[in-house]
């Protein structure tokens, strides 16, 4: 598996929002190279622009300043084919699953709209099967599942769900915002587990937006800290972790000194 190739970088990406004695830098002049296969966390604790860092990246939020490569190219999503595009390769999933569905779709129609989005001609019989494949991969049964509306499903199932929808759309970038707060930490594991099996298999890309330190640690290759809309440390997960430069990185650490301690021994 060849992680060497860019897929995506940003050059002094500023994002401004409001006007005059209003204004609000929530992004300001961020440099990001992230490669095939490469599993990067963005660590950062609330208000540290690191969820509207992934809007821009998404292509939900234009940049005030700067600009995105996508493959070496710069990006152009003015179009709404451009933007459809886009997305067949970005995707992203959230850490409230019930804001990312169609209240009003049957899970059947939320399932098939990936195949309709991937623009691939299928039989009756071959939706099913591609269908039943992507729910038995997050461990749900797509008879039990498939005539429910997502209001009908426990927020496990949702999350599940979710990532039944990367499984059958294969992007080459998954931007995962916080995924496992709002669930036990048994089914945390069980994601995070479908998640690295999807990167395996497919050379994905993931991008973690999390405040967890011991997330990052854990299945990052590479990490970069936000503070206030900047960078302020980036490299190697476990020389950023055991090894931080930076006093905010410090910070983050020392608010969890139980892990901290733990990783020391471990590195001993």
């Amino acid at each position: 598996m060849s992680r060497n190739d860019v897929l995506i970088s940003g050059s002094h990406i500023t994002k401004v929002f409001g006007y005059g004695k209003q204004k609000t830098t929530a992004v300001d002049d961020v440099n990001f190279t992230f490669h095939e296969g490469e599993i990067i966390s963005i660590v950062g604790e609330s208000g540290s622009g690191k969820t509207t860092l992934a809007k821009m990246i998404m292509g939900l939020l234009k940049e005030t300043e700067g600009s995105v490569k996508y493959r070496g190219i710069p990006r152009y999503l003015k179009r709404h084919a451009d933007r459809k595009s886009y997305w067949k390769d970005i995707q992203a999933i959230f850490q409230d699953p019930f804001s990312s569905f169609n209240l009003f779709y049957r899970v059947e129609r939320l399932l098939l709209d990936c195949i309709k989005l991937r623009g691939l001609k299928l039989s009756r019989e071959e939706q099913f099967h591609k269908m039943k494949e992507a729910c038995s991969f997050v461990n749900l049964k797509f008879e039990e599942l498939y005539n429910k509306y997502p209001f009908e499903l426990s927020g496990g199932q949702m999350q599940r769900l979710m990532i039944a929808r990367i499984f059958m759309l294969h992007p080459k970038l998954l931007i995962a915002d916080e995924p496992t707060s709002m669930v036990d930490a048994c089914s945390r594991s069980t994601i995070l587990d479908m998640l690295l099996k999807l990167r395996d298999e497919n050379n994905m890309t993931i991008i973690f937006i999390t405040h967890d330190v011991g997330l990052a640690y854990y299945v990052s290759d590479t990490i970069y800290i936000m503070e206030k809309g900047k960078i302020v440390e980036r490299g190697n997960a476990e020389d950023i972790i055991l090894n931080p430069q930076h006093r905010y990185t410090q910070q983050l650490i020392s608010d969890v000194p139980k892990i901290h301690s733990e990783w020391n021994l471990s590195s001993s």
